[in-house]
């Protein structure tokens, strides 16, 4: 019998199957196999040495296996032959229990024995650089407040298009690129999908922007902060819960809300500290999260003030109502940042935290009396 990645690949042509899987730091590993070994790796796995990559192992741990999902299969589109597959990890029998894939989907199974399934977006900043990563790559983008710059979006035009058409060739539904606030500095935004998806393309996103820069000859960087003056990067996440196809965020609490998903804010609030482990994993992104700057830093929720840590967008349909995290950076590891978040807010929601009231007021300008008795993220890792 033909497996799924044999027919993907006899369909689509496919000579090669990068077998993925993404370390605890976020680093993506991966093996190249020929399409004539994919069956066999499909069923049984393609063997790594688990010590020689961070996964907190040692040299005397046994062969460790990534078993390729073919629900995450992608073709690359800039080298059509070959394929990326996400992969779960096995080792003696047994899924391995800190693989960043493996809990999140731990977690996506425990939330749907409640009936919950999370829906889940990103809006991923990036820095395209120079090849020896000194500089910013357009010598010319030296606006002081470059947020939508048209020009420098334009003189990007090749790199940003060409990601761009690949997302639109996968079908990911990319509805809007920009130039963001720093020098340097774009985010490409595309549809929300269930939570695993959505952390399977973030992984490829990050690869793919990567790979497309360095066929400019320049590179592409995640790095939350790498110019000190100016803004850093960051990855805004959207989630919402559903339950029977019901979304439960929508009611007629503030902003649409409903008591579920003030919660679901409460729980990420009382999380915070914690949650920036696997949000702001790096010690760069606290550089990136201090005041002056556009990264929030303190806990506050608001449906139109984007200083606050948690945005309530605006929906035109009840059914797409969502909270937006905007404290994360795409540094660290897409599995544990949604696994972290899903968790946090699911805690909320059974434990009925009270996130306080709204802050509707600009939180950079803020009396001193009042920004003391606001909580905030962690100032370091």
């Amino acid at each position: 019998m033909t497996s799924k990645l044999e027919a993907f690949a006899k369909k689509n042509k496919i000579k090669y199957f990068l077998i993925n899987f993404t370390d605890l730091n976020g680093a993506q590993r991966s093996k190249l196999v020929p399409s004539s070994a994919i069956a066999e790796m499909e069923s049984e796995g393609a063997g790594f040495a688990g010590f020689a990559t961070y996964l907190d192992m040692t040299p005397a741990y046994p062969d460790m296996f990534s078993i390729p999902d073919p629900d995450s299969v992608i073709q690359l589109p800039w080298k059509p032959e070959v394929a990326w597959v996400a992969g779960d990890l096995f080792m003696d029998g047994n899924y391995v229990e800190q693989a960043p894939r493996v809990i999140l989907k731990k977690i996506i199974n425990q939330a749907k024995k409640l009936g919950y399934v999370m829906k889940a977006g990103v809006e991923p900043e990036y820095m395209l650089i120079s090849q020896d990563g000194q500089t910013i790559s357009d010598e010319k983008d030296i606006a002081s407040k470059p947020c939508y710059d048209q020009q420098a979006l334009m003189r990007r035009y090749d790199v940003i298009s060409e990601i761009c058409d690949h997302m639109l060739s996968l079908g990911w539904g990319t509805y809007q690129n920009d130039h963001e606030d720093a020098n340097g500095q774009f985010e490409m935004n595309w549809d929300f999908a269930d939570v695993l998806t959505t952390a399977d393309r973030h992984a490829f996103f990050k690869f793919m922007v990567k790979s497309i820069a360095e066929k400019h000859d320049l590179r592409a960087t995640f790095m939350p902060k790498p110019l000190v003056n100016d803004n850093g990067s960051g990855m805004h996440v959207h989630s919402s819960l559903s339950k029977e196809g019901n979304n439960l965020f929508s009611g007629e609490k503030y902003a649409g809300l409903s008591d579920n998903a003030l919660y679901y804010i409460g729980g990420i609030f009382k999380h915070a500290r914690a949650l920036n482990a696997f949000t702001n994993s790096g010690t760069n992104s606290y550089k990136r999260l201090v005041p002056g700057f556009e990264a929030p830093t303190l806990l506050a929720y608001s449906a139109r003030n984007r200083s606050a840590s948690v945005r309530i967008p605006h929906v035109a349909n009840p059914k797409g109502r969502r909270v937006e995290v905007r404290f994360p950076d795409s540094s660290g590891n897409p599995y544990f940042i949604f696994t972290a978040i899903m968790m946090a807010g699911l805690d909320g929601i059974a434990n009925k935290i009270d996130p306080g009231s709204p802050f509707d007021k600009d939180l950079y300008d803020l009396p001193p009396e009042v920004e003391k008795d606001i909580a905030t993220v962690a100032s370091s890792l």
